[in-house]
């Protein structure tokens, strides 16, 4: 695995619930914004994959919260890709303020559907590779 890619965020107001910090659900639309964030680096739009007849699927998504965030609040959104053999990968991030302290840690397992046949295409890391201008940031 190479190292994780990552984009800035800056927690806003309206993220927030009544106590004050980042409403659980934003993690997860924080955790989606880098991963699309990082095909795009990698030269990937949802047109080209679209193109190709693919899409990415979450199949299951795990948080570990280890502190608050609250308005204001400047983190790194990390994303790195962890490839096997079969139909589908791991992604693991970290949701990290500017401090270092880590906030958030998720780890999931994703897939690339076949948007026709609508299952999961074999060896989903081929065709991040074939499409992909810089594979490297997936760690290929």
């Amino acid at each position: 695995m190479t190292e994780a890619f990552s984009v800035p965020v800056t927690v806003r107001g309206y993220e927030t619930d009544v106590q004050g910090h980042l409403n659980q659900a934003v993690y997860l639309q924080y955790a989606e914004h880098a991963r699309w964030s990082l095909l795009q680096a990698a030269g990937i739009g949802q047109n080209d994959l679209v193109g190709q007849g693919v899409g990415p699927v979450v199949l299951e998504t795990t948080i570990r919260y280890l502190r608050e965030l609250q308005a204001g609040d400047d983190v790194t959104v990390s994303c790195a890709f962890q490839w096997g053999e079969g139909k589908s990968f791991r992604i693991t991030q970290t949701i990290r303020k500017a401090d270092g302290t880590v906030s958030a840690e998720l780890s999931g397992v994703g897939g690339l559907m076949d948007l026709k046949a609508r299952r999961l295409v074999a060896q989903p890391q081929d065709h991040f590779r074939t499409l992909a201008k810089r594979p490297e940031l997936f760690g290929l």
